[in-house]
């Protein structure tokens, strides 16, 4: 049986909430603290991923998970964002389905991370080639950027995106991804020109002051110290683990690899370092004659830089934030600003900037990333979104009420597209659909966004009318309008229960949530909306000289003016959200919920309260709730026979029908009542999770007892093997042992026989010795007999010849007798035949003295001649050029002895080889001898210009070393000598035959590494020419060039080392030319 792996399998917890038993807040935040301490971070409400942030690294996200969640069921693995990713990727590619997934949660919770582990899946299991992996890295590498300028540390986390992002990712029909479109929402711009205490600015700030360069910051006019800028918080500036200058080299990278030209990003890098300079300027105030007060700027140094940076006149942006232009259909008005209302300016031109360069980063971004074909495509969305937000002080504002509006709207069409989902699948697999009881936040929604008496609608009235507006008069609206509705609470309005509610100021207003009930502070919501920059600031950056300005204020340009106030910032976020809900509801959606455990943004610590805080504000109950009211449980016929087919005798091992047949036979053997289960067209719908544990029940039991049963069987089959295995080593082990008895008996008998034999060889052997011994020794001495008995008869015979020659014949004995033993000590003692080897044995005779030298001669000529046979024609000409070059410069110059050890390589730069000389070898027509870079000395200056050096059989060619170009050819014929120094420097002068057609000119002096290599081969080359004379080699530390019509003297001196040890040429006057070459130690 193939055993499946399941969600339901070694369950920590429960790993779907739908089948929580009981269902309540409790035991909801019970199971995620059991699963939270277990490492399991994911758990599913049905196709709803919940997942906690472990604020530390997981070994869950690693290419073997990728490939383990690739093409699985949805359930058939423990829940995981992965597993998510896959059935929306499958879904889009197989089925044709747009996507799009919606990840929401508080800041801290990881929706950023949750963001790119979608990516990142999506971009590991899609296709691969060159053009599908550079727009997958692009599509990646988008987010560092936004990253970097949309992100900021805040006390709830250090990376917190302060901007709700959008991304449709645009794929081809086989699943390739093409390109991609971002959507941003609510950059929280306030935040540049202040921030809360313990948070950061944006991140961008500070990885340019600590990452950029000192020449870039020098560029941009900025200093690395953050307590230089007013716009820079300073008691969070450094974050632990967060590394600005490494980041701001990523950012960098990043936007190389998503397409910003070189220029582009120092135009950003140049209106961010602007922002920062806006934040240091300060006004003072200043009394004019007619009492008005108005403001002056403190010091224009600041001012001064930043019009710099960005091409502006200081005078007309100073004027700018000094008056303000009222203009109506035909006139003007022009009325000074005071400090406040200047400082009010300063920072909405800081905003304003921050805030459409960011806008034009994401607009710059789709450009590159965009798709680049027509043709239709499939779509994945995915959204990266602030959750529900509330201060538990109160001091909620617009910010808050614009986030929590979009999450009413997320709410909404969440309950519609799970309802919706719920009632497709009921019809499609043929299940009564039953209506489904639930909060309808509809309610909620029009009382922010009515077109008449929607609070934002009020707001934008309150902005837009003229007189005196203030956020009190905008809350005494709200308290008319809206004090019946029943999610509006103000202790200001007609409905007198909230009168006495002190929990209730009186200057807020608190909206009854779906997740709960929220109280907002109406100070500033009228400031917020408006996001009014004065026109004046508006012209003035229009007029810059930047190349990126003008782009971003279009409304600055005279010629366009245009008098109908901007929208404001309601009226736009409430357009993109709309716009944002009608893209969602043409895609099939797909839900991460993140949560975060604690606030101390710690590993393995799980606050209670925290956690049911933001399970109340994500709705994740109600979710549960909506989930249950039909049927809590729903699997695919197949996969259910599979896991439950052994709790029925009929269905146990195999069914061999169709799978639903299979299931109804094994839920009616079971003691299951029928209305706790329905049979879809596909899959089986359990109402009630007691009635799934039932089954896991069962399951483990029947599990239990196959477990038993196979343990019984295997351990009698073990049993029987073993039994079999003895008896058949007993025969076996029988057998060998007679054969071994029959072996030993076999080898004695052997032996004994042996051991007779060889008596019996031995005795007759000894005998045989003895009549062989006896033979010979008769042998012996007949012969012995017969030699004393010659010996006599021929010394009788020659006895009187003995005595007269006696005396020379013993003297030409004893000298022969002592060369055989010089001539055998001297073959003994010979050294070896290395003809660097000096040994030799000494004499022990001395009239032997002539002998033994010319021994020691010839044998040293041997060697050598065995050892010159050993070279190759190559060699031997290395050899003889090394010779010519110790005949010519040894004891004579302090060079030659550092070039004994180096080889004369010749071609030092591969001429044939080299491409980039492919040009200059062509044009040589004869065999290139040497090649080498030199450096030609100016007669001028004393200057080298590097020159290629090029020695043939019948020329000197010098040329261009860049472009290969030919300078001058002087044939070998017309060079008279070559002068060098005495001492270690590496210069040489071609002297020219006076009349010769190449001393037009005059001589060359030229300088080189190679020297004594260059030399020798001009030396050599010369002598062997047919018709050219030996070339004389004059070696001198002072001697005369011609330099077209002037003579020279190059003079050589020793002198202190300058510039390190390199040797210096200088010209001294008209007639001299004086080199100064190191004294070596």
């Amino acid at each position: 049986m193939e055993v499946k792996t399941s969600l339901l399998d070694n369950m920590i917890g429960v790993g779907d909430m739908v089948l929580l038993e009981p269902l309540s807040e409790d035991s909801f935040i019970e199971n995620l603290r059991k699963r939270f301490d277990h490492n399991e971070i994911y758990t599913y409400i049905g196709s709803v991923v919940i997942s906690m942030n472990p604020y530390r690294s997981l070994p869950i996200f690693t290419p073997e998970k990728v490939e383990e969640y690739r093409n699985r069921n949805f359930y058939e693995l423990s829940p995981h964002i992965y597993a998510l990713a896959d059935e929306a990727y499958r879904s889009l590619r197989d089925q044709d389905k747009d996507q799009c997934i919606l990840i929401t949660g508080e800041s801290g919770a990881g929706k950023t991370e949750a963001s790119k582990l979608v990516m990142s899946y999506v971009a590991a299991v899609c296709g691969k080639g060159q053009e599908v992996n550079k727009v997958k890295e692009q599509l990646l590498q988008s987010n560092p950027v936004l990253e970097a300028f949309g992100n900021a540390k805040t006390v709830r986390n250090d990376n917190s995106s302060r901007f709700g992002k959008y991304m449709d990712i645009e794929f081809d029909f086989k699943g390739d991804p093409l390109g991609g479109v971002i959507s941003n929402y609510l950059l929280e711009k306030s935040r540049v020109v202040k921030q809360p205490r313990g948070e950061r600015n944006f991140h961008v700030f500070y990885q340019l002051l600590s990452g950029a360069s000192d020449d870039t910051l020098k560029k941009l006019k900025l200093d690395r110290d953050f307590s230089k800028y007013n716009y820079l918080s300073l008691d969070s500036a450094v974050v632990n683990g967060l590394d600005d200058a490494a980041n701001f080299r990523t950012v960098r990278n990043a936007m190389q690899i998503v397409g910003f030209m070189e220029d582009e990003v120092q135009s950003v890098l140049e209106l961010v370092a602007a922002v920062l300079k806006l934040g240091d300027i300060e006004f003072k105030p200043e009394s004019r004659c007619n009492g008005t007060d108005e403001s002056r700027i403190k010091d224009k140094n600041d001012l001064k830089e930043m019009c710099e940076l960005l091409g502006i006149e200081q005078s007309v942006l100073e004027r700018a934030f000094s008056y303000r232009t009222v203009e109506a259909r035909l006139e003007k008005v022009s009325t000074t600003l005071n400090v406040a209302q200047a400082y009010y300016a300063r920072d909405a031109l800081a905003k304003n900037l921050y805030s459409r360069l960011f806008s034009w980063l994401v607009t710059r971004i789709n450009e590159s990333i965009k798709a680049q074909t027509k043709a239709r495509h499939k779509v994945m969305g995915v959204l990266d979104i602030y959750g529900f937000e509330i201060f538990e002080d109160g001091d909620n504002s617009f910010e808050q009420f614009i986030i929590n509006y979009c999450n009413e709207k997320l709410q909404q069409i969440f309950i519609e597209l799970t309802l919706r989902e719920e009632q497709e699948e009921y019809v499609r697999e043929g299940i009564e659909w039953t209506n489904i009881e639930y909060f309808n936040n509809a309610i909620i929604c029009d009382l922010i966004e009515n077109h008449q008496n929607g609070i934002l609608a009020m707001l934008d009235e309150e902005c837009l009318r003229p007189g005196t507006v203030t956020d009190e008069t905008f809350l005494d609206k709200l308290n008319t309008i809206c004090a019946e509705h029943q999610h509006f609470e103000s202790r200001l309005s007609k409905n007198s229960k909230f009168l006495t509610d002190h929990s209730l100021p009186h200057n807020c207003f608190r909206i009854q949530h779906y997740a709960g009930k929220v109280l907002y502070r109406a100070e500033g919501f009228v400031d917020k909306n408006n996001d009014l920059l004065y026109r004046d600031l508006s012209q003035a950056m229009y007029k810059a000289n930047h190349s990126l300005i003008k782009q971003l204020f279009p409304e600055g340009n005279p010629a366009k003016v245009n008098l109908k106030r901007p929208p404001t910032a309601g009226f736009q976020f409430r357009a993109s959200v709309g716009t944002l809900m009608k893209n969602l509801q043409t895609k099939n959606p797909n839900y991460i919920r993140c949560i975060k455990p604690n606030d101390k943004k710690a590993s393995h610590i799980f606050t209670d309260s925290l956690v049911c805080h933001q399970v109340r504000y994500l709705g994740l109950m109600e979710n549960v709730r909506v989930r249950r009211a039909g049927y809590a449980f729903r699997q695919a016929y197949e996969p259910c026979l599979e896991r439950y087919k052994m709790l029925c005798k009929r269905t146990w091992p195999h069914w061999r029908g169709p799978a639903r047949e299979g299931v109804e036979v094994l839920m009616a053997d079971l003691p299951v009542p029928a209305e706790e289960f329905s049979y879809g067209r596909s899959k089986i719908f359990i109402r009630n999770p007691r009635t799934l544990f039932f089954l896991e029940e069962r399951r483990r039991q029947c599990l239990q007892d196959l477990a038993t049963l196979i343990q019984k069987i295997y351990r009698g089959w073990k049993c029987r093997s073993h039994f079999l295995l003895l008896k058949k080593s007993q025969i076996v082990v029988a057998a060998w042992y007679r054969r071994y008895a029959q072996e030993k008996k076999y080898q004695k008998i052997k032996s004994a026989t042996t051991v007779v034999q060889s008596y019996t060889r031995g005795w007759q052997a000894r005998k045989l010795l003895r009549e062989l011994k006896y033979q010979k020794r008769c042998e012996e001495a007949v012969t012995t007999i017969s030699a004393f008995w010659h010996g006599t008869q021929v010394r009788r015979e020659y006895r009187k010849f003995f005595r007269a020659n006696a005396g020379k014949k013993i003297y030409d004995f004893t000298i022969q007798r002592i060369m055989q033993k010089y001539f055998l000590g001297l073959k003994s003692t010979m050294p070896s035949v290395s003809p660097i080897d000096k040994s030799w044995p000494a004499n022990p005779y001395r009239f032997l003295d002539g002998v033994h030298t010319e021994l020691r001669r010839i044998f040293h000529l041997w060697r050598c001649k065995k050892y010159r046979s050993q070279f190759t024609e190559e060699k031997k000409a290395v050899y003889e050029e090394k010779l010519e070059a110790s005949e010519i410069f040894k004891d004579k110059k302090a060079l030659y002895p550092s070039s004994v050890s180096q080889p004369f390589k010749g071609d030092y730069l591969e001429i044939s080889k080299n491409p980039k000389y492919q040009k200059l070898h062509s044009a040589v027509d004869e065999k290139v001898l040497l090649a080498d870079v030199v450096n030609k000395i100016n007669r001028a200056n004393g200057k080298g210009t590097a020159r290629i050096f090029l020695l043939t059989k019948k020329s000197v060619v010098l040329a261009d070393q860049k472009t290969g170009q030919v300078k001058a050819s002087v044939p070998l014929p017309d060079l008279a000598s070559v002068s060098v120094s005495t001492q270690s420097d590496g210069f040489f002068a071609l002297r020219l035959k006076e009349g010769s057609a190449s001393a037009v000119k005059g001589d060359f002096l030229l300088s080189s590494d190679h020297l004594i290599e260059i030399i020798t081969k001009l030396h050599r080359t010369g002598a062997t020419a047919a018709d050219s004379e030996q070339l004389d080699i004059d070696i001198s530390d002072e001697f005369l060039l011609q330099f077209k019509h002037d003579k020279v003297c190059v003079k050589f001196i020793q002198g202190a080392p300058k510039n390190g040890n390199s040797v210096s040429c200088k010209r001294k006057n008209n007639r001299l030319l004086e080199v100064s070459v190191p004294t070596t130690a």
